[in-house]
């Protein structure tokens, strides 16, 4: 990482699990703030981080915490930022501006639009980064380092905050991309979203299988398999409230899934070799190209160690 700037004065991270502590070590290493404030509800949270130095200020009150921000970030679950959005809206300074870390970005911004004051600038947010961890021990400050972020802004956005907000994640590390926020979630649904529910499904079939018993299941776990648990072991308030706000794409990405499941069930039914093959040769290519994007590693676990 080259030498950065105070990009705010002061930032508040409202929540300080495995992406919000993250951040605030990513702040903490490139100087991004002058002061950085960490607000959580949950108490024992709070202390963890407040153990590891995480932060400037530590706040419960997340009313107190935003008060002199310059960028307040919501790094808590989608389905609460509409409430914590209105409990703060009066104690927002002009100027200030919002964002957030969520995967699905159609709902944070219709969600937090009612609550946006005049004068303050909503500029939604996703780095599309992460673990399988959770908690502010589970955060490091590389996590978002050569990971894309998406901005989603409305097209009345201010321009000059929206600068802002790219300008700050490309000093913690990122790449970023403009994108609207329907077609975010769209592309989400196919990329992250789909994959963990169908994550979900098959850890949770394979633990159901009467003719196999679970010891079994974690004995024989093959690199495929591993790789599923890795997924499905992912924050389950985080991902219900993912995909209870995001519920039009996926479905239509799950449907689309169904239709091409179908299909290679029947070609195993009349073994055609010819079309599993161009099928697995095409998805390699895939997969090669994610590598050569720079987006993984060619490693079998996906790139993935254990303490990530």
């Amino acid at each position: 990482m080259s030498e950065t700037k105070i990009i705010f004065n002061t930032i508040t991270i409202i929540g300080a699990g495995l992406i919000g502590s993250s951040l605030a070590r990513a702040i903490k290493r490139g100087k991004l703030a002058e002061t950085l404030v960490l607000c959580d509800q949950d108490l024992p949270t709070l202390d963890e981080a407040k153990s590891l130095a995480l932060a400037d200020v530590y706040e419960i009150d997340a009313r107190l915490a935003v008060e002199d921000a310059d960028l307040v970030v919501y790094a808590i679950p989608v389905g609460v930022i509409a409430t914590v959005g209105e409990i703060v809206s009066a104690n927002l300074k002009t100027g200030a501006i919002i964002s957030d870390v969520g995967s699905v970005k159609k709902t944070v911004l219709d969600a937090l639009t009612p609550f946006i004051p005049d004068g303050v600038h909503l500029v939604p947010g996703h780095p599309v980064a992460g673990t399988e961890q959770s908690g502010p021990s589970a955060g490091f400050a590389s996590l978002f380092d050569d990971r894309w972020c998406i901005l989603t802004p409305d097209t009345q956005t201010d321009d000059a905050a929206v600068q802002k907000v790219e300008d700050f994640w490309r000093a913690i590390g990122s790449k970023v991309e403009i994108m609207d926020a329907e077609h975010h979630d769209l592309v989400l649904a196919i990329t992250s979203h789909v994959p963990h529910l169908i994550a979900y499904n098959i850890v949770g079939t394979a633990s159901d299988l009467e003719a196999v018993t679970r010891s079994e299941v974690i004995k024989y776990s093959a690199g495929g398999f591993r790789d599923f648990t890795r997924i499905a072991a992912s924050d389950p308030t985080m991902w219900r409230d993912v995909f209870l706000n995001n519920k039009e794409a996926v479905l239509e990405m799950l449907g689309r899934f169904s239709e091409d499941l179908t299909a290679l069930q029947r070609a195993i039914r009349w073994g055609d070799g010819d079309a599993l093959f161009d099928l697995f040769s095409r998805t390699r290519d895939i997969r090669r190209k994610i590598i050569d994007a720079g987006q993984e590693t060619a490693d079998a676990d996906f790139g993935r160690s254990n303490e990530n």
